[in-house]
């Protein structure tokens, strides 16, 4: 894996910022019962991925990376959870959008988990 400067020069956390947007963006459309409910769940979980992309690249050492880079999966999975919850109590109309985007942060997530592992 090439030395990176910071964490915002990783395409995945440069990805997953657009996606907190994205997720901002869709959860304004929620009730406002939801505001500490679902609302507050997915925008935490969001935010977790990039936060934790960029605490991870901020440690020393491959496996801590990993480890961090982990946690982002995890936090992307519950984001799609939560989505999907939001979807059955129809609050969403159409994901399909969002769901390219959790499939392709999922994909360079799991990527750099790879390449880190190599380094």
């Amino acid at each position: 894996m090439d030395k990176i400067r910071s964490h915002k020069d990783l395409k995945v956390w440069q990805e997953s910022m657009d996606f907190v947007v994205m997720i901002y963006e869709i959860t304004a459309q929620f009730p406002s019962n939801e505001t500490f409910g679902l609302i507050s769940q997915l925008r935490r979980a969001s935010v977790s991925i990039p936060s934790n992309i960029a605490e991870g690249a901020g440690r020393k050492g491959a496996k801590e990376f990993s480890r961090f880079l982990y946690i982002a999966l995890g936090s992307l999975s519950e984001v799609e959870t939560q989505l999907e919850i939001a979807l059955r109590l129809q609050y969403l109309k159409n994901v399909d959008e969002v769901n390219k985007r959790i499939y392709f942060t999922r994909s360079m997530l799991a990527n750099l988990i790879k390449s880190v592992g190599k380094g």
